[in-house]
Parts: C-alpha cells; structure tokens; sequence
C-alpha cells in the first residue's frame, strides 16, 4: 500500500498478448535508457521517457492502454526520417499520434509514440482558386477551416472533435462527421501526400501509382478480382486498408488507399487536401419520430433532398427537448443555399417530404448552434445512463447501407437487450452510420467475457446487414480481430501482405489491422484498483468512488480547444486555460486525468499520492472548475486536485503560499480584529521590507499585494443597521423579503465598496439585506417580516466562511472545520433539517457562491445542513431575477466589456446576469475564458507568466477592444485584480454599476 492506494501487484495481471505479436529483426529487451540517448542524438525535438511522458500517452479516447517507453515530438519530416532510423535499429515499435481521440486503440502503443502536434501543426499554403491547401500533420482542422473561412470555403470532413482533433489524424483513421452526406470521407478530400516509410523512404502519395511501395501493383494486378468483389458498396466502409482504391477503374489512386490505415503503412509528413465551397446560408430542419428506428427508416428517404447532413438523435441524449418538436427521436437535416430564403425553402421541402409527427425548421445561429452543441458533446454525454452508470466505446461506429440502417437498429437493440445491455444509438442516420456507448462492465471476468461475446455476434449482424465494422473512426484493437468475419481469410491475407510491403519489419504499430491483438486485451480498466480509494469529498455522481470519478475522462479532449474558445455551437468555454496557454498535455485535463489513472494504476506513477508528476500537473490547474461545465462528461479537475493536494501533503510541510493565501480568511479577519490593516498595508508597499515579505510568503514578486479597507464590510454595515435599529426600522418590515446577504472574505476586507453597493441595489428592489447570523425562525414563517433580528453586532457576520481558500489549497480538513463552524452559526437561519424554507443566501463573489453551491455538499456530504445552504445561495442577479422580479433597474444605456466568472460560467450560471444587464441597457456581451489570476494562484511564485498568458487570451483583448465608453464588468475579486494590475484597469462588480446608477436618477429626478 501506497498513502491509502491499493498495492498494483493486487490488479488483474497486463495482457500478454503484445509478446506474440511478430516483432522486427533484432527486438528482444530495448534498453529504454540507451533508445532515449540515441534519440536525443538523433532529433532536434523532445524526447520523453520519464513518468510523465508516457503517462500521458498510455490511453486514447478508446477502452485499451498500453504502456509506451517513450514519446519524441519531432521538428520536421527530417526528424521523424531520424526517429524511424533509431527504432528500427533498436527493435522498437513507432506509433503516429494526432490529437488522441481515437475510439479504437490506434492512437497506443508499447514502443516510441510520435507526438505530432507539438511542431508538425502548420498550414502551410491555401490556394482559393484550385481549393487546395498543404497542411502539416499535427494540424487541427479548426485552424484549416479558419483560414479557409474567409475565401468561402472549407474542408468538408468535420468530426465532432473538429477543435482538436488532427488532419493526419483524419487521415490516419478517415474520419467524416456530419456532412459526409454531402462532402464524403477524409479520402474524399485528399489529393497527395507525403509519406515517410519505416525504412526511411520518402514517397509522394497520389493517382496513377504515384508514391506506391515496390511490389504493391504486382499485389493488385495478381488480385483484381478479388478486390473486385471482396469489398462491400456502402458510404461509410472504413474497416481494413482500401486496397479497392487501387483498382485501375478507381484511378489507382494511392493516396486514397493510405487513407484509413491508423498509421501502421507509413508516417504522415504533409498532405495536399481538397476544399470545398461552404454555402453562405444554412437552415436546420428539426424532424421528430416516435423512435429512433423510425427516425432511421426516414433517413435514407431524404438524400434525394440533397442535405447536408441528416443526423440522429434520440431523447435519452438530449439533456433537455422542450425547445424541439414532438417525438421520441429526432431527425436534423441541414440544408444550404446561397441565400437564406433559398436554405430555408430547402429545408420547408424537407419537412413536406418527411413524414414526421412534428417538425420545426430553424434558421437562427444560436438555435442552430444549440442543436449541434448537443450532437457534438454526444460523444462524452453518451458515456454516462441515464441513472449515471457508465458506458464505454468499442462498437461506436458501425455503418450499414442507409436503407437498412431501420432493420438494423431493430436487431442490434434486440442484441443489448438479449446480453443484458444498454446504449443510445445516434449519429450519422443519413450515411448509416451508429455511434453508441454501451454499458459493458469492463472491470470484472465475467463483464469482459460478456463484452467479446456480444462483439462477436454484433459483428455477425453487421456484416448480414451488407455492412462495415467501422463506419468512421478505424478498427484499432476494438475492431481487428474480427475482420475475418467481414472479409474472409483471403482479403485479411491481402492486408497482411500490403502491410509487408509497406513495413516490412513491422515496425509501424503493430497489432492493428493485420495480426491484431485480441479485442479484450490491454483493457485500461484492468489496472485499476479494485476497491474505493480513501478520500475526503463525497463524489455523488460516481458512488463515492474516485477511480470512478478518474474514470469519467474519456479522452475525447474536449479541453484541448484552442482559438477562440468557442466550438461549432458557438458556446463559449473556459476549459483549460492553463492547456490554452502553454500548449502542453499535461497541463489539459485529459492530461491531469491520465496521471490521476496511471497514479492509481502504481505501473509509472509508483509513488501513489505522493507523486511529484502528478503534483507538477497539477500546480498550473486554475481550479476554474471549467472542466466540470464544459467537459462533456463532466470532469471536475479543481476537485481533483484540491483531493490530492490534501494527501500528498499529508504531515508534511507545504509550500508558503498554503499558509499565507490559502488561510487568507484567518490572517484578514486577524488583521481586522487586531487592528493593524494600516500596518500591513503599509508594509506591502514596494520596498524591501515587501520583497522579503513576498518571498517569505510564497508570492510572486511581481505582484502587488492587494491593499486591505479601512473598514470591514460588516464594521459599516453595523453601523448602519444600529443606526437603523435606533429609527426604528427593522428586517421584513412592510412586508419587505428578507435576504441573508453573504459577507465573503473579499468583500470583507478588500472590496467593501461591492457589499455596500449590494445593500443599496437590493433596498431599492425592495429585498431586505441582512448580515447572517440575522433570523430566529418561531411560529412566523421566515421573510414574513416577523422574524426577529438577532445580532446587528459589526463583524459577526464576517466569521462565516465558504472555505473556498482551504479548498483550493487542498487544506480539506481545515476546510471542513470552517464550514462546519459557519453551520453552526448558520443555525438560526437554516432551521432544522427537513424544516421550512431557508431564506435566499446573496453571495456577491462568484467563486465563493460556486463553493457554497459545489464544495460544501460534497465535502460535508454527511451533514444534511450543507444541503440547506448549498441550495438556498444565490447569485445578486438571481435574487434580484426571483425576489424582486417586478423591480426595474436604473437605465445605464451603456456597451460593457469585461469577462463572465469562470465560476460562474461552470457552477452558476449567467442567464439572470444577463437578463439584468439587458433591462439596464448595458449591451454586449462579456468574454469567456478564465482571468488567470484564480485566486491564489496568479499570486503564487512560478505562476505569473502563465496567469498573465491567460488573462491575454481573451480577457485582456475584450478590454482593449471595447468602446471608450464602456463599463469593465468583473464581478470577481481576482478578475478585478488581474484587470487593475495588467492592464491598469478598474473593474467593477455589477452591484457598483446599478448603485451608481440609482445615483444618477436620484439626481435626475
């Protein structure tokens, strides 16, 4: 045992079967220390065989993992010429890697992984007029389809994963997306590439023969009649090598025949794809059927239409219907035309066509956007049941003729329900092609047994229905093994001799395709421990189990988005700034997930929660909580690592900035009872007395350590309400609703300006603000205005606290004797459990109301009162939206800049935000993305260039770019901070704008 980990020698033993597999001449044992060396030597770009490294390379987005022994980044195709010549030398395995989504197991291996998205990722020419552009292959097709953009055109393949995942990627496993309807597969698309084989040749990929390895027309010539009818007709027939491509009727096209071949024929170096024109209008029919069988037979009928796409969905996937038509399952149709009216009457003829039981066409961008936001995250959200139990891939893909996809869909649900099993089909119902996450059990003997069994018969049933075993996303190891039952032993056999000729020493990942390794084998699950690991929070949705909770990273990268933040559906997200700013795996949450999984698993990371990899992993998380928001499913790094944090520092001493800013709350009301705010300030000026104190303290010595108030928030607010006690005034007066407003540490005793304003705004809406501890509930009903006030004294209220500082720290046993303690003086006002309503808690700062709503329960899972509170916290937007919604804000008619709360983005939401800010005539929208100052995080020493790179992401940008007049909106402290110290900007909360406004009109009137 390990700090409370289970012992790896206890998990289910590694599969066996990578030793039988053909290995090139010379393999035996490499010398992982010698490789690197002759790699180091061999390549200008990073070679990594540490922990980290290949951690992080261990999984895909499939079920399989396999160890490597280390990862090179190579500059150029003459580095990766370098990286083939040294592993073919020492026996070693090579895998190309993309972006890492793939579903099937290509994407790992137990030699060398090519990482070739670090340098090899430039377009690097776009010619509009033949509508080509030569791409590198580490390129994500996001920046290809914005640079094509701008010229009307487009690169038609676009998998859901089209932010982050790679054109040699596509390439490798020939993906397609939801416009394959109209713009085919990758295949579809490429003209020529550049392949680098495992001997080191060079070869230029095209028609005619062109880039053929010697003795591959030889092969065709001696099989034309095989590959004549050994091949089934169908869109999305994407299993095994394309050796039908290179029929001389089919242009002996050799490019097209690489398509698809999961990197095991040659190395990617650069490629010469094909454009297409995007049309300048589109409009989204939205069919609704009884079931998604229904919705299948219709597919196939609306081709003649010529649609974009013709998607499916049904309703277990669509996480609220209200705003579609009628019906169990649905149909979205896109259509495009040069016009609006003409993509709108494309779309009408649709619907006339379709025999629906409701239908809708929609041609606004947030409605389309909305939609395609659903069928994009289905990737992720398809991996939890409706009663949260988990489902995997491994037979995400299968692709039938379009007009048996009905029939089809009928046997396969017979097929689950005969096993025991669930899924939700969706996809691509216009190509035949069925994406579907099921819920194998995967962690048990029988589970597995029961997994081959039904892939055997599915593939039976795939194969009857005239179909492909891989629709999309390639067979890896999920599907190989049984493509004898598609095939037959001859056409296999033809694969296996166009491997040789292509990888002779069968150094390109092996154990796909061709002598695959067994389906259910190399299972990631496998080395995981097998009972519930010993932690603090109460992870509810994964049963308490934190390996669940690990388990829930997929890979489908959804946190590796770069540019502009925003995908297809034009959501904005906040995940992972600190990915979005350095560029590295590690620094993603995927990347932090696969070292938590491999820290549990004790194979490379052996030093349980005491590893430094999985520590330095973590110390550049914001704890934005985005990931918990944006991630499809749901992955709560800021959690994670506030859980591992606790451990790894358990009895041991802590880095400084753990004392100073992670007590903060202690140190700030010390400062205020002892009376010495003066002093420090004084002390924080630059100088250096305040060099030292920031060094001592842990702090960045570039940063300017914020100023405390004069007066404490409470020490006002005391005074004013004895001064009202005196007149007379009381809470719930008039019938006035009483609102516990909540005094945050920051608006204690750095920010009173904020909590002031709040009093005013919420007065003015006729709410009454009181400090808590404030209400004895009695025979009256709390906000009745008969509640009697306890304690008007200054400063009590300023002892609750939401611990949100112990908690990003990882100081959870702190953190759970603050929050206890703000229970008990919370008494009064939460009542007894199972009692009546607790009054509204207003929370002014977002990071403390995200705590309250997410920390508290799940750290106090065992006390019902943190339930009472989480649920009673609102936000000044939602008390004003729910408590006061007859109350017209002051008319500001003002643009405002500035950026939404990553906490609020992720826990909270903005849609009362917004509201407010509209009925204030504020107009505009504010920025995504994370301010990079997090709190204590942009304070802390080795962490500014990083917050600063975040903050210039998006933040820093919208401010630059705004009208002069605008108002800077920032409703956090850290974001006002970031915005004060970079850029010399005033943030103000939102309550400061409305106040001041009220002001105005006073004077108005």
């Amino acid at each position: 045992m390990t700090d409370g980990l289970p012992d790896p020698a206890t998990n289910q033993p590694h599969s066996t079967s990578d030793r039988t597999r053909p290995r090139p001449p010379g393999s035996g044992r490499p010398d992982p220390a010698a490789l690197a060396a002759a790699l180091r030597r061999a390549v200008r770009g990073e070679v990594g065989f540490d922990a980290t490294s290949r951690a992080l390379t261990t999984m895909d987005a499939s079920n399989y993992r396999r160890v490597p022994l280390g990862s090179v980044a190579p500059r150029d195709a003459d580095d990766v010429a370098a990286v083939l010549a040294v592993c073919r030398e020492h026996g070693v395995p090579v895998v190309p890697r993309g972006g890492g989504t793939s579903i099937a197991g290509q994407a790992t291996g137990t030699g060398v992984v090519l990482d070739l998205t670090r340098h090899m990722n430039r377009l690097l020419s776009l010619d509009p007029e033949a509508r080509t552009a030569v791409v590198q292959p580490g390129l994500v097709l996001d920046r290809l389809q914005e640079a094509a953009a701008p010229h009307g055109l487009r690169f038609g393949p676009d998998p859901s994963t089209h932010s982050r995942c790679t054109l040699g990627g596509m390439i490798g496993n020939n993906s397609c997306g939801s416009h394959s309807v109209a713009w085919g597969t990758t295949a579809d698309n490429v003209a020529t590439l550049s392949v680098l084989t495992a001997r080191g040749e060079q070869l230029r990929c095209g028609q005619d023969w062109s880039g053929a390895p010697d003795g591959l027309r030889g092969l065709v010539d001696g099989e034309l009649a095989a590959l004549r009818t050994g091949f089934p007709e169908l869109p999305r027939r994407i299993s095994g090598y394309a050796l039908d491509a290179l029929l001389p009727e089919r242009g002996a096209d050799v490019a097209r025949s690489f398509c698809g071949s999961e990197g095991t024929l040659g190395v990617l170096t650069e490629a010469v794809v094909r454009l297409v024109e995007a049309p300048r209008a589109r409009a989204l029919a939205v069919l609704g059927y009884p079931d998604e069988s229904a919705a299948a037979e219709a597919a196939a009928g609306l081709l003649p239409y010529g649609p974009l796409t013709v998607e499916g969905m049904a309703a277990d996937l669509v996480p609220s219907p209200a705003g579609l038509p009628r019906g169990g399952a649905w149909l979205f149709v896109e259509t495009g035309g040069a016009t609006a009216a003409e993509a709108r009457a494309r779309a009408d003829a649709v619907v006339r066509a379709a025999d629906v039981l409701d239908a809708a066409v929609v041609t606004d961008r947030a409605g389309q956007r909305a939609l395609w936001r659903v069928r994009e995250d289905a990737s992720g959200t398809a991996t939890r049941m409706p009663d949260g139990s988990e489902a995997w891939p491994g037979w995400e893909d299968c692709a039938v003729p379009p007009a048996r996809l009905g029939p089809y869909l009928r046997e396969f649900r017979s097929l689950l329900t005969a096993h025991g099993l669930r899924g939700t089909p969706y996809g691509h119902f216009g190509d035949g092609c069925i994406h579907v996450r099921i819920d194998f059990d995967l962690l048990t003997a029988p589970g597995v047994a029961r997994f081959r069994r039904f892939s055997e018969e599915l593939a039976d049933l795939v194969v009857a229905h005239g179909g492909s075993l891989s629709g999309e996303h390639g067979d890896g190891q999920a599907r190989a093994e049984l493509l004898p039952r598609m095939y037959g032993p001859r056409t296999v056999a033809l694969f296996e001799r166009a491997k040789a000729l292509w990888d002779p020493d069968d150094l390109l990942n092996p154990g796909m395709l061709v002598r695959p390794a067994p389906l259910d084998s190399n299972l990631r699950f496998a080395v995981l421990p097998s009972r519930p690991v010993d932690v603090v929070f109460g992870y509810p949705a994964d049963g308490g189990d934190f390996s669940a909770a690990v388990r829930r990273c997929v890979g489908v990268a959804k946190c590796r988005t770069t540019g502009d933040g925003s995908d297809r559906s034009g959501e904005t997200s906040v995940m992972c700034p600190s990915f979005r700013a350095t560029g590295a795996e590690e620094h993603s949450t995927r990347g932090r997930a696969r070292l938590l999984h491999e820290m549990l698993a004790g194979e490379i990371v052996t030093d349980g929660w005491r590893s430094t990899e999985v520590r330095d992993a973590l110390d550049l998380c914001l704890s934005c909580k985005g990931c918990r928001t944006d991630c499809p499913v749901g992955v709560d790094m800021a959690t994670y690592k506030a859980e591992f944090l606790h451990h790894h520092y358990a009895g041991r001493r802590r880095p400084a900035a753990h004392y100073t800013m992670g007590r903060l709350p202690f140190w700030l009301r010390w400062t205020a009872r002892t009376r010495t705010a003066a002093l420090f300030n004084a002390l924080a000026r630059v100088g250096p007395l305040a060099r030292a104190a920031k060094r001592l303290a842990g702090i960045a010595p570039g940063r300017d350590v914020p100023r405390l108030a004069r007066e404490t928030f409470t020490g006002w607010w005391g005074r004013r309400i004895a001064a009202r006690g005196a007149a007379g005034v009381r809470p719930g007066g008039s019938g006035r609703t009483v609102v516990v407003l909540w005094p945050d540490t920051f608006t204690e005793h750095l920010s009173p300006s904020v909590g002031r304003a709040a009093v005013r705004v919420l007065e003015a809406a006729g709410l009454d603000p009181v400090p808590p501890p404030v209400l004895r509930t009695g025979p009256a009903r709390v906000g009745d205005g008969r509640s009697r006030f306890l304690n008007p004294l200054a400063g009590r209220g300023g002892r609750v606290c939401c611990g949100l500082t112990y908690v990003s720290t990882g100081q959870l046993d702190r953190a759970r004797a603050v929050l206890r303690r703000t229970l008990d003086l919370l008494g009064p006002v939460l009542g007894p459990p199972g009692g009546g309503p607790v009054p509204p808690v207003v929370v002014l700062e977002p990071s403390c109301a995200a705590a309250l709503r997410a920390d508290l329960p799940e750290l106090l899972h065992d006390d019902p009162r943190a339930a009472r509170l989480a649920g009673a916290v609102v936000t000044f937007a939602e008390a004003l939206e729910r408590y006061a919604p007859d109350w017209t804000p002051p008319r500001l008619d003002r643009p405002v800049a500035g950026q939404t709360h990553c906490h609020q983005h992720a826990v909270l939401g903005d849609a009362a935000d917004r509201g407010l800010r509209a009925a204030a005539g504020l107009t505009g929208d504010l920025s995504g993305g994370c301010c990079g100052l997090a709190g204590n995080f942009g304070f802390e020493r080795g962490h500014e260039e990083v917050s600063a790179a975040c903050a210039e992401e998006r933040l820093l940008p919208s401010v630059r770019e705004a009208p002069h007049d605008a108002v800077v909106l920032a409703d956090g402290f850290s974001c006002r901070t970031q915005l004060s110290q970079l850029a010399g900007v005033r943030g103000r909360h939102l309550a400061e704008v409305l106040a001041e406004g009220l002001g105005q009109a006073r004077e108005e009137e």
